[in-house]
């Protein structure tokens, strides 16, 4: 096998091995807070598996997915070797030095602060040197995408850069953007406070500084999944791609409107000022543009392949889509999950309404659905995509990949609807267990009984998607791994090529842009903490 493909592989098989095991500690947290009896059930338990969990996929699975994918990107779309591949090799051990230490620390119960670890609870320091390793390892993929793209438009000047790799180093600069506030937090606050350099915090400031990353983020792992939408299922359709244009508007929006508004995730913290908390709810609205330019041109380059393919009538061309190709099938639950999962960050991004659903089941609801749903699904129909490219091997069986497609959106829709409901009326959130003999809660058991039933349906999904990978590699032994080619790769065309205007074909504008709007929104919330008496609590180190 040539060597970006083991590259590629090493990367994507560790995020699906974190994935695989924070499946398994999610259906048991389910375990516990139902009303059935689980094993090993206690509240520290329940913590380090929480910990674990969204350590394993909001770090581990998302990261490493989205390098592996980086790098197939760069390689197929501009046609040219990733540049510095020891470097790129490098980045990952290191960051598999990153997920040692995080795990360790996790599973030796010196880090039940789960994976945002706000303060006063302190893991133990390796807990963040971990986290900070992983961060590194993400740095490297980040500055491989920006010397790779720097490289083909010198080399071919002019030209427009193809689309994917635009959205894939846009992400990089999102990346680089997103990743300074925790890494200031860690740093600066948390990591002196591990090693006992300090006895005390700044709330106020270490939740402002996590706010900076918390949200942004989120578009972080989503980019991938818009990639997919954008130049991969149209072509996978038989189509074309709408506008290639309203598509770079798209990756350059989540920029400008992405990363300058988590701080409303502290709309119930008292640090932020009230005048503050109403720029962000404005400027959270902004967030929906992204997402409408997207669903409104990948619908029309969906029915531009419809209508190719003989679809006649208002939606006649609905029903003419090759649904049963993974990538188009997960691409329509993948915007049916995004549906309701945009709905909820509409209720979250109120100030209003995010009172009453704040720290509720709601929250967890609003976020399984947007990432274990609309994007974790085009995760699996990307790997279904290219990894007949990585292993030189046809699929051993598509059928099993719709099977496997439609029971993770089945079981999602099972887990999640449950908690929006029982949000609504109040269930608590980062509470191990419910005492269903109170009878003003009792009536949660069927509930949280059907939460359950979809979270055992997520592990069966999962352990088939493993499976389906996994066949791949064991597939026609006699022939030889090491002598599969990558094979070529096919982009989305654009209905109408053009020209593309230099403010698209890069990241210099938007970057001063950026640079002004995260001045805007956090210097004075970050200068109000040297400003003001800060708030400060003792350091609780649950590492003892």
């Amino acid at each position: 096998m040539p060597r970006l493909n083991r590259l590629i592989l090493a990367h994507l098989w560790t995020a699906f091995a974190a994935f695989g095991g924070a499946l398994i500690l999610g259906l048991w947290q389910m375990w516990v807070r139902s009303p059935f009896a689980a094993p090993l059930s206690s509240s520290e338990n329940y913590f380090i598996s929480v910990t674990a969990h969204g350590s394993a996929m909001g770090y581990v699975l998302t990261t490493f997915f989205i390098m592996g994918f980086g790098y197939f990107v760069a390689e197929t779309a501009l046609k040219r070797p990733v540049p510095f591949p020891r470097l790129a090799w490098a980045g990952f051990y290191a960051g598999i030095v990153g997920v040692a230490l995080v795990v360790g620390t996790v599973v030796s119960g010196r880090a039940t602060v789960l994976f945002t670890f706000y303060p006063p609870l302190t893991a133990s320091p390796w807990f963040y040197v971990g986290l900070v390793l992983v961060v590194v390892s993400s740095w490297v993929w980040c500055a491989l995408m920006l010397i790779g793209m720097g490289q083909w438009k010198r080399e071919n000047p002019g030209k427009s850069v193809p689309l994917a790799m635009f959205a894939t180093t846009a992400n990089a600069v999102l990346w680089l953007w997103t990743t300074v506030g925790v890494a200031a937090e860690i740093l600066f606050v948390m990591l002196p406070a591990a090693f006992g350099l300090t006895e005390a915090v700044d709330v106020g400031l270490t939740r402002t500084l996590f706010s900076w990353t918390l949200h942004a983020i989120v578009y972080f792992w989503l980019i991938p999944a818009y990639i997919a939408f954008y130049t991969m299922a149209p072509q996978k359709a038989g189509g074309r791609l709408y506008s290639d244009m309203m598509a770079r508007i798209s990756f350059v929006a989540f920029l400008i409107y992405g990363l300058p508004v988590g701080l409303h995730h502290l709309f119930m913290d008292p640090h932020p000022a009230t005048g503050f908390k109403a720029v962000q709810m404005v400027l959270t609205v902004l967030v929906a543009v992204p997402t409408l330019l997207t669903v409104f041109t990948v619908c029309a380059s969906m029915e531009i392949a419809g209508r190719l393919r003989g679809g006649k009538g208002l939606l006649g061309w609905v029903g003419a889509l090759p649904w049963k190709e993974p990538l188009v099938l997960a691409t329509g639950l993948s915007f049916f999950m995004l549906w309701f999962g945009g709905f909820g960050g509409l209720i979250n991004m109120s100030y209003g309404m995010n009172a009453m659903v704040h720290n509720t089941s709601w929250v967890t609801a609003h976020f399984h659905m947007i990432f274990g749903g609309s994007v974790v699904i085009m995760y699996f129909a990307i790997a279904y995509e290219i990894w007949p490219k990585l292993t030189g091997r046809a699929a051993p069986c598509v059928a099993h990949q719709r099977v496997q497609l439609w029971s993770w959106a089945i079981g999602m829709m099972i887990l999640s609807l449950p908690w929006h409901l029982l949000g609504m009326f109040g269930q608590w959130r980062r509470v191990a267990q419910f005492d269903y003999s109170d009878p003003t809660i009792s009536w949660w058991a069927p509930w949280m009984t059907a939460s359950l039933i979809g979270g055992a349906i997520l592990v069966a999904s999962g352990a088939l998607f493993i499976w389906n990978l996994a066949r791949f590699h064991i597939a026609d032994r006699a022939q030889r791994l090491d002598a599969a080619p990558m094979e070529p790769m096919q982009y989305a065309v654009a209905l109408h090529p053009g020209s593309t205007p230099a403010a698209l074909n890069g990241f210099r504008l938007w970057n001063i842009l950026v640079l002004v709007l995260m001045t805007a929104a956090y210097a004075l919330p970050i200068a109000h903490s040297f400003i003001v008496n800060p708030p400060h609590a003792l350091v609780h180190r649950v590492n003892g």
